[in-house]
């Protein structure tokens, strides 16, 4: 049978790195900090009708750096500052888990993306995934996004790819320009 909802289309987006100053293991709400333009930018993603899902492994928790609710309480703040600016997320999805427990949730795995398309009806085949590191670039091919490395980010910049994204940037503005020009939404 044929769903009569259309999908939504969505834009992923890695945490630490890509829109977030990258502090290891993040731990508290007060270390936690927006990037530069980064409201501004989710904001023009939320007026060309994105979606916008935050997908992040947060193995801080699994490591006994800070348990779920402190993450909970991050996220709160992050929720915060984008309200303040007048952004919209939709979803937040982490992976709490150590990298050793080969979970099922961890990037470059697909679960997250996988639950957030059946929580808020994503097609993956309009959708757009930003991160920093090669399983953000990779999880995002695995579900049929197209995929926009941020350089600069968490991973080291002598690091080679494991996987080509569609496009590289400098900022997650530049993300955000290169997704309405690549859908033909003017900025």
């Amino acid at each position: 049978m044929t769903s009569i909802f259309k999908k939504n289309k969505a834009v992923f987006i890695d945490r630490d790195g890509t829109i977030a100053r990258d502090v290891p293991y993040c731990s508290k709400p007060e270390d936690f900090e927006l990037l530069p333009d980064v409201i501004e930018g989710i904001c023009a993603l939320n007026q060309a009708g994105y979606k916008i899902v935050i997908i992040t492994n947060q193995s801080g928790v699994g490591r006994g750096y800070f348990t779920e609710e402190m993450l909970g309480r991050i996220h709160e703040k992050m929720i915060d500052d984008f309200k303040k600016g007048n952004a919209r997320v939709d979803g937040i999805y982490y992976c709490p888990h150590h990298p050793s427990a080969n979970c099922d949730c961890r990037k470059p795995k697909p679960t997250m993306f996988l639950r957030a398309a059946k929580d808020l009806n994503i097609d993956f085949n309009h959708s757009y995934m930003v991160g920093d590191m090669s399983q953000d670039i990779e999880a995002g091919q695995k579900v049929g996004c197209k995929t926009v490395f941020v350089e600069g980010g968490s991973q080291p910049a002598d690091t080679p790819l494991d996987t080509q994204p569609d496009y590289f940037v400098g900022s997650f503005a530049e993300a955000v320009e290169w997704i309405l020009a690549d859908t033909g939404v003017p900025e």
